[in-house]
């Protein structure tokens, strides 16, 4: 029954790292989409807030990608969780798993992500929007 708990404590840990990967970037994906705002406005520069599209989209691809890792390792927890103490080999591997489990593309459409980069999306629109119209008055 060690190996088993063992085993489970080492998908936990990577499922626990690809949640904190997720977090951090949606706090750079905020932080760098603002400082080109900042940096628009400062400017009166239009250009800044182009290209805050792609930290935005990248952000939220790179944010997809660690979901849909973190729900393969999270589907591995519950496999190896009705596995026999006997069946435990400590293995990582979830491409097996890719066949059963929700796409890539899944998790960057996800309910989550689309409200969160979403809005950063918005956002990037609107001020792109208002810094045309201020900059043609």
């Amino acid at each position: 029954m060690d190996a088993k708990h063992t085993h489970l404590e080492i998908i936990q840990g990577v499922v626990n790292r690809l949640s904190n990967n997720s977090f951090l970037l949606k706090g750079w994906s905020v932080v760098l989409v603002s400082g080109l705002f900042a940096l628009a406005a400062k400017e009166t520069k239009p250009l800044f807030v182009y290209v805050a599209y792609f930290p935005c989209i990248v952000f939220w691809l790179l944010d997809g990608y660690f979901l849909w890792q973190e729900r393969l390792f999270r589907a591995l927890y519950d496999r190896v969780r009705v596995n026999s103490p006997d069946a435990i080999d400590y293995s990582m591997d979830t491409t097996e798993l890719k066949k059963t489990e929700k796409s890539w593309l899944d998790a960057v459409f996800s309910k989550t992500l689309i409200m969160f980069h979403g809005s950063v999306l918005f956002t990037i629109i609107v001020v792109m929007i208002v810094l045309l119209q201020y900059k043609g008055a």
